[in-house]
This record gives C-alpha cells, structure tokens and sequence, in this order.
C-alpha cells in the first residue's frame, strides 16, 4: 500500500473537537501530523494552519474532491461562528508547489471570514494570471493571498524568494 502525503495541523487556542473534525475529513486521503503550539499571535485567541503538501490547482481538488473541500470550509466557519467577532481567529492554510500559495483568513467580522473562506477556491481561475513569469518577481518561492472585505476578493498580498514584494495598487513593490 502506498504512503499517505502528510497534512501537518498547527493550532493553539483550538479545541480537541475542531481538530477531531478537522482530522476526521483530512484522514481519508492524508496521514494528518499534530502540532499544538504556544501562542505565538497575541492579537488571535487562536490560529490554525494547515499545511497541505499539494499544489493548489485544479489537480488538488479532482483529487481531493470539492465534496471535502466544502466540509472543510464549513469548519473553519463553524469555528469562526464560534469564536464571534474580533480577532478571535486566523486561518492560515499554505499549499505546496511552485511557488507555495498561501491563503490567510482573519476577518474581524463573522461575515467577511465566512466569505473569504467560501471564495478561496475562486482563485484557481486567477492563478494563471497571477502566475505568469511576466507579472511576477524573479525567484518567486511562495505567494500569498489576503481578503479584501473593501471588495470582497482576495488579492495577492505578498511574493517571496530572494526578496519580499508586496502587491500594491496592482504592481509589486520590494519591501
């Protein structure tokens, strides 16, 4: 029998039945490794991060199904209903691939987190635009997303390799 990938769950301030259910969707298709770790964000009550060893692309999903992506989703929404407004939570979720895509959810407000976290697979019709050697910065390893609650997407936020570029009034920046 073939080796399960490992999903690796890093969290504090998360209870033992979110990770439960958390690790209850992810086991069917990945060995999920645990790590509870000292608060670290003063701002969050709690965090979680997931780290999937998959490119995020169309692929991840067929594989995965958009059926498990979706109760993932429904969790990290319940766990935000949860918690109410503030910043209570951040999500952090950071695919593998080249370059790494990374998708940070921390909305304030229940409404914006649950929207962020419903159109977070929408940009996979983005990623070949973004993507393109031409608009991105040379050496590009990881690329990060943000939500914009102003316009309800999310928008690259930072690019990294051999330096950082921030992604400001639709150019990178080096920072």
């Amino acid at each position: 029998m073939a080796e399960k990938l490992k999903v690796l769950l890093q969290y504090y301030g998360i209870s033992p039945w979110e990770i439960e259910v958390l690790y209850g969707f992810l086991n069917s298709h990945f060995e999920v490794m645990q790590d509870e770790i000292e608060p670290d964000e003063p701002e969050f009550v709690s965090v979680l991060e997931i780290r999937v060893p998959l490119a995020f692309n169309e692929a991840f999903f067929e594989w995965f199904t958009f059926k498990k992506w979706e109760k993932i989703k429904g969790i990290l929404k319940e766990m935000k209903r949860r918690r109410g407004s503030s910043n209570a939570l951040r999500v952090r979720i950071k695919f593998a691939g080249s370059p790494r895509i990374t998708f940070l959810a921390d909305s304030r407000e229940r409404e914006y987190f649950d929207n962020a976290v419903e159109k977070m697979d929408f940009v996979l019709e983005l990623l070949p635009y973004h993507l393109d050697p031409q608009k991105l910065p040379a050496d590009t390893t990881e690329l990060s997303y943000v939500f914009d609650v102003r316009s309800a997407k999310w928008r690259q936020g930072e690019a990294t390799g051999n330096k950082r570029y921030l992604f400001v009034n639709g150019t990178w920046k080096m920072i």
